[in-house]
């Protein structure tokens, strides 16, 4: 029996049991009255075991069951620090607390099955651990501690509160200080640790790299690649021959160009861009990825797992091996690259009125980094337009095109938000540098408005042919939020139009645009994203909504995105006729599981790259400790304010360090407000502070209000 006939069985089941009809009985009697056989009784004991594991029935201790009076339901446990934790329930929007004296042995990312409270009115839900059901967690990373005849392993995740106890004949060699990782063997109990035995050990923690790499591990991203994938991608590895090119479109002689980082290896997009009169022919070439990785392959099987490459401070781990990545797959400059190409014909105004999607075969001309394009085009470097001087009429063009793409969406309503990336430097040993605000410019801003254009007319070919497809999107924020951000901006004299609990993103462009230069642009630009959902991957496609498309997919990426392989291959088997209707049915069962992994990947990727960010700058501020810095406050809490510097490096003032007042916070207008001096701290607001404490294990920062102090407000 599949999972969907399973499901429908202990829904008749328990629509059975809750009939008002119906009196406790045993699994005989109810056997016979659903007209079970005997040689299917036991689907009824899976069923009504799963409906038990549920809460949602139980059985008395003569074996009659019975629909359950308790509250329950299942879901995954995080627990924290002090002891206590919460349950999250799939597809519920609120946690349930549990308390410190009802967590009943669970531990962090249990599955649990919970009996819940009755809710005092206006208090959270509450509830208590009741069972087990399964352990999220089957290793932690964390810094072994030695002692005489065992060991101790301190856990990363501040969310674990027990030390992991390790026998001496099970600690691996290990010594204090080193960072491993500990198999659990016992999840332990009231007054007992949990037990486990090393399994690896990464490295000493003052090690470079290794602060990095036991992150890695925590997050369980894979960093090795199967011995028959490699073999694969070495196989692949050769130069394009006169077979590999048969029928394909012949690009070679167009002048050609791929702009990226100084440090990019993986080069997957490169552009091509002329102009007749008014129209633009901009070509966007992107590696012919799915040509070397085959569906259902040990490479294909690596790179779904692992979903996307992962941009780390010392390191990228691709999703797919360098032999492809850096090798056949990568664009490089004067070498015949296999292309999936979107040749577009662009109007003066910016309106795609035609297209073609093509295999084809490319020759970059010229690798160009986005720093030599924007001294070019910006800078006006001599010197810089000397060396390209017989690109520079491509790049001006690109430039002319690109105004134009941007302009046409932002008449449509595309949010554009610029906030300042960050950049970590480290020397050749690992050793951090310095931290820098990475700023966008107009070469990567051209490179930007070309993909975006592609992604867009590629998914909407494909929607209006009707196949089955992976799309990007983006849902509508909550209306509940923009209500809020609209009440907020009103204490400034803006204001949203929301029309029927829904608002267009045009509406909150304009606020960007209204905000642009004035004190509170930090402060509205940061809470306008916040209200906004998470994108994600789809085979539905229901629009981008920051940018204001009715279509919108990931095309031009496969080297580091399965979704954009994905879609590949289901281009390929359009142009090459081979989209029959068993090859969409096939499709059409695959891609919604496809896009919800990459989607948790792509989230994977996103949490570990943000906490590598913060275990940097932690690290980059204990050099700084007592030194003074200029800020914006960056969040209000009741905890306490965030500060962020010019760096993007930011801290936490507590509250409790600002001594000169009782402050109270204003949830309404994001302040603290001191009660005796209105003294006032808001979003956006500059203050001035100095660095009094730096932690790399929970990675996090801590500032003081200088004496310099801040911005009043009475």
């Amino acid at each position: 029996m599949d999972k969907e006939q399973f499901e429908k069985q202990k829904k008749v089941i328990y629509e059975f049991i809750c009939d008002d009809l119906y009196v406790p009985m045993k699994i005989k009697e109810m056997a016979v009255i659903l007209s079970v056989p005997k040689s299917r009784r036991y689907e009824l004991e899976e069923a009504l075991s799963a409906l038990m594991e549920e809460g949602k029935i139980a059985v008395s201790k003569k074996g009659r069951y019975f629909k359950s009076k308790v509250n329950t339901v299942a879901g995954t446990f995080t627990s924290h620090a002090r002891g206590f934790g919460f349950v999250t329930v799939e597809g519920e929007t609120e946690d349930i607390f549990i308390p410190k004296d009802k967590v009943n042995g669970a531990f962090h990312q249990d599955v649990v099955q919970v009996s819940i409270s009755p809710r005092s009115s206006g208090k959270r839900r509450e509830g208590a651990v009741i069972k087990i059901l399964s352990h999220g967690l089957l290793q932690v990373v964390g810094t072994y501690e030695a002692s005489k005849n065992f060991g101790f392993v301190v856990p990363d995740n501040p969310k674990i509160g027990h030390d992991i106890f390790v026998m001496l004949e099970h600690s691996k060699g290990a010594v204090s200080g080193h960072k491993v990782v500990v198999k659990l063997t016992d999840y332990g109990k009231k007054g007992k640790n949990p037990e486990g035995k090393i399994v690896e050990i990464i490295g000493h923690r003052n090690d470079p790299g290794t602060d990095i790499l036991a992150l890695v591990k925590s997050y369980e991203i894979p960093t090795v690649f199967s011995e028959k994938a490699l073999q694969q991608a070495k196989r692949a590895d050769k130069a394009v021959s006169e077979a590999d090119m048969e029928g394909r479109m012949d690009f070679r002689a167009w002048q050609t160009v791929t702009i990226d980082g100084e440090d990019a290896k993986d080069l997957d997009d490169a552009v091509t861009l002329t102009k007749e009169g008014n129209l633009f022919c901009l070509g966007v070439h992107i590696a012919d990825v799915a040509n070397y990785v085959q569906e259902h392959s040990a490479l294909d099987a690596e790179a779904y797992k692992r979903g996307t490459s992962v941009y780390l401070a010392d390191r990228v781990i691709p999703m797919l091996p360098h032999a492809l990545s850096n090798g056949i797959c990568s664009l490089n400059q004067g070498t015949d690259r296999l292309a999936m190409s979107c040749i577009m014909t662009i109007d003066e105004k910016g309106r795609i009125v035609d297209h073609k999607i093509t295999e084809s075969v490319i020759c970059v001309d010229r690798r160009m980094s986005y720093t030599n394009v924007k001294k070019i085009l910006e800078d006006g470097d001599s010197q810089i337009i000397e060396e390209y001087k017989e690109f520079v009429p491509l790049f001006e063009r690109m430039k002319e095109l690109s105004a134009i793409l941007r302009n046409k969406r932002k008449k449509r309503g595309s949010i554009d938000f610029d906030f300042p990336e960050t950049k970590i430097i480290l020397d050749e040993k690992g050793h951090l540098k310095e931290i820098l605000p990475h700023e966008r410019n107009v070469a990567t801003k051209i490179i930007e408005d070309f993909m975006l254009a592609a992604n867009e007319t590629i998914a909407e070919d494909f929607f209006w042919q009707q196949m089955p497809f992976m799309y990007r999107t983006h849902d509508k924020p909550d209306s509940e939020k923009i209500q809020k951000l609209s009440a907020f901006v009103n204490n400034f004299g803006y204001s949203i139009h929301i029309g029927q609990e829904e608002i267009h993103p045009k509406e909150l462009q304009k606020l960007l645009q209204k905000i642009e230069d004035t004190p509170e642009e930090a402060l509205i630009s940061r809470l306008t994203l916040r209200s906004m959902k998470q994108a994600k991957y789809s085979a539905d496609c229901s629009g981008h909504f920051g940018l204001s498309a009715s279509y919108y997919c990931h095309f031009t990426s496969p080297i580091r995105r399965y979704p954009d392989l994905q879609i590949h291959r289901i281009i390929k088997d359009c142009l090459r006729g081979r989209m029959d209707e068993k090859r969409a049915g096939h499709y059409e069962k695959l891609l919604p599981e496809a896009a919800k992994h990459s989607s948790e990947m792509e989230r994977r990727a996103d949490e570990i790259e943000r906490e590598v960010e913060k275990l940097k700058k932690a690290e980059y501020m204990t050099r700084h400790i007592g030194e003074e810095f200029e800020g914006v406050i960056s969040g209000v809490t009741a905890w306490g304010f965030y500060v962020e510097l010019h760096n993007t490096i930011e801290g936490l003032v507590p509250i409790t360090s600002l001594t000169d007042d009782f402050y109270e916070y204003l949830e309404e207008t994001y302040e603290l407000a001191g009660e005796a001096t209105n003294r006032r701290f808001k979003l956006g607001q500059r203050v001035t502070v100095t660095a009094v404490k730096a932690d790399t294990m929970f990675r996090t920062i801590e500032y003081q209000l200088s004496e310099k102090g801040g911005e009043q407000n009475e």
